[in-house]
């Protein structure tokens, strides 16, 4: 068999693809469902809010790096129409169901054309994982996003490789989820460069590089110039879960970096057990499926392997060392830091080859035993195997997803700050990244400042892990923290408004902040304002142009994508009416 038809085999349409349908749709729910309630989901990075303004920091251009560029854009723009908590709720329930479905339909058909069990387990190894549950956790879900659009994306590479009509406007749509920002972006190259093939590189290449400028352009033209603190390879490294060390976690797409991000059940003393079952049915599925050395799982495994060598890094004396040298001179290196995250990589292969080893095991039961009863036992037995690996999952991830309701300070303060001419940006105190509000029962969370006022913030983005500080890139936050206690100091560097978030721990409140003049007094948040305040810094002229021009360039091409797709007429045969059917002339 030739290497387009091996292709072809892997994208062929699923006769009756309603079965996965519903189960990406039964496991999204029970996965999101308490999500689903009234109210936002405050979690660690996870943080929504009613209206995100489309300013300076959603845009890139503000001090922090560019994290979260084009997403929060996109946020923006989003939330311009529709209520934060429902933009949420729709992307958490998206994301898993994606990630299911789009798995299930990458597996490669059987011999009559159909996915049945191997698409199912395929699914649920990778929708139903621990890189799910903990990336829930910790809040990632942009990264989410990302993951659930991988299996879509390669088959949209594969559908560029094959030269079918419209490919490339596909590979857009399905790449944007993931180029939302810089990690999704990377992942999305990843499975394009080892998928797509070398004649189509070039282009399919260029639809990825297109969709990543924003962020690119913003990195680059940022006054930090792109490095970051080589400590956070350490802090980051990816960790063991149970007796199996970090090695096995990752093979069972776990192992993140926090500790406190991580379901119960993978502190299980059976859970290597459970990993190493499901890698042999892996390896028994890519074994059964024997394709050429340029086929796409072989490629895939390919991939895998560097998704788990960087892994890795950060917890392998040596490649540690590199890794640290990198991130420490080179710009953008840091995004490597967080070695767990690029076990995406990995879940592809480990979640198709499962479903191939659980068809290749089902058939050899049926063959030798004659009896269907027993090859539905192993098919239900495959089945399980990734629910048992992270039972906790469903309902929220053992009920953490809880949804919460925003005190009506917050909405003041934004009024406030709205309608008030008083120049300067907002320093938002206590001075720290994460905050623990008694009104989200002392959940860890991101400070929600940034993305619920209308002004620019400034806050502490040094972050403590395990006790160890990792430094921050932003200049401005490092200069204001020196003169917290100063106002006139703070109206000189643009400080016109300071935001002081109660019922949370932190340091304490200098007394020459809260003798300034008093414009909200809540329960919750207390605003003063900072007299003879100058304006907040702006960012060059060039610098705006670069990055406004590849936002609105990142809108065109996707929405160009849409457009041809829908736009250009459908090039399928309709089918015949069978003779019953049809009406007499």
């Amino acid at each position: 068999m030739d290497g387009g038809a091996v292709d072809a085999g892997w994208t062929r349409p699923e006769p009756s693809p309603w079965a996965a349908r519903v189960l990406a749709l039964v496991v999204a729910v029970l996965v999101t469902a308490p999500a689903l309630a009234p109210g936002y989901v405050l979690l660690r990075d996870m943080v929504f809010v009613p209206r995100q303004d489309l300013d300076l920091d959603a845009l890139g251009l503000g001090g922090g790096l560019p994290r979260a560029v084009p997403v929060d854009g996109v946020m923006a723009l989003l939330t311009a129409v529709v209520p934060g908590d429902l933009v949420q709720k729709a992307v958490l329930l998206a994301a898993v169901y994606a990630a299911v479905l789009g798995a299930a339909r990458l597996v490669p058909p059987g011999p009559d054309g159909r996915r049945g069990l191997a698409g199912i387990v395929g699914g649920l190894v990778y929708g139903w994982s621990p890189y799910v549950a903990e990336r829930l956790l910790i809040g990632h879900w942009a990264l989410l996003l990302a993951y659930a659009a991988l299996p879509w994306i390669a088959l949209a590479a594969l559908r560029v490789r094959a030269g079918e009509p419209r490919s490339t406007a596909r590979l857009v749509l399905a790449v944007a989820p993931a180029a939302l920002t810089p990690t999704g972006a990377l992942l999305a190259a990843g499975v394009v460069l080892v998928l797509v093939g070398r004649r189509r590189l070039l282009p399919a290449g260029g639809t990825v590089l297109l969709l990543s400028l924003p962020w690119i352009a913003a990195g680059v033209l940022h006054p930090a110039g792109g490095a970051s603190d080589p400590a956070g390879v350490a802090a980051f490294a990816a960790r063991g879960e149970g007796w199996g060390g970090a090695l096995l976690a990752l093979l069972g797409t776990g192992g993140i970096w926090n500790a406190d991000a991580v379901p119960g059940s993978r502190a299980s003393p059976l859970l290597p057990l459970v990993t190493l079952l499901l890698v042999a049915l892996a390896v028994t599925g890519w074994a059964a499926h024997g394709d050429g050395r340029r086929a796409p799982g072989s490629r895939l495994l390919v991939l895998g392997a560097c998704g788990l060598l960087l892994a890795l890094a950060g917890s392998v004396p040596g490649l540690r060392e590199v890794l640290e040298a990198a991130v420490r001179s080179v710009p953008g290196a840091g995004l490597l830091r967080d070695g767990q995250k690029w076990i995406a990589w990995w879940a592809l292969p480990l979640a198709v080859g499962a479903g191939l080893g659980a068809r290749r095991l089902a058939d050899a039961v049926r063959e030798r035993s004659g009896l269907p009863g027993a090859a539905g036992l192993l098919g239900a037995a495959a089945v399980l195997l990734p629910l048992i690996a992270v039972p906790d999952l469903v309902w929220g991830v053992g009920g953490r997803l809880q949804p919460v309701e925003y005190p009506g300070d917050w909405q003041q303060v934004r009024d406030a700050l709205a309608e008030d001419p008083h120049p300067g940006d907002v320093l938002v105190l206590p001075f720290g990244a994460y905050r623990a509000f008694d009104w989200n029962a002392d959940r860890p969370q991101l400070d929600p400042a940034a993305r619920w006022l209308p002004r620019p913030t400034v806050t502490d983005d040094v972050l403590v892990v395990d006790g160890r500080a990792v430094e921050g890139e932003d200049l401005r936050a490092r200069a204001v923290a020196e003169v917290v206690d100063e106002p006139g100091a703070l109206a000189d560097l643009g400080i016109g408004w300071v935001l002081v978030e109660r019922g949370t721990p932190g340091r304490p409140v200098p007394d020459a902040v809260t003798d300034l003049p008093l414009v909200v007094d809540g329960a919750d948040l207390a605003l003063h304002r900072v007299p003879g305040a100058r304006p907040g810094p702006e960012p060059s002229l060039a610098r705006v142009t670069a990055v406004v021009g590849f936002h609105a360039c990142w809108l065109v091409i996707v929405s160009g994508s849409v457009l041809w797709i829908t736009a250009t007429p459908s090039t399928v045969t309709l089918r015949r009416r069978p003779p019953w059917k049809r009406v007499p002339e």
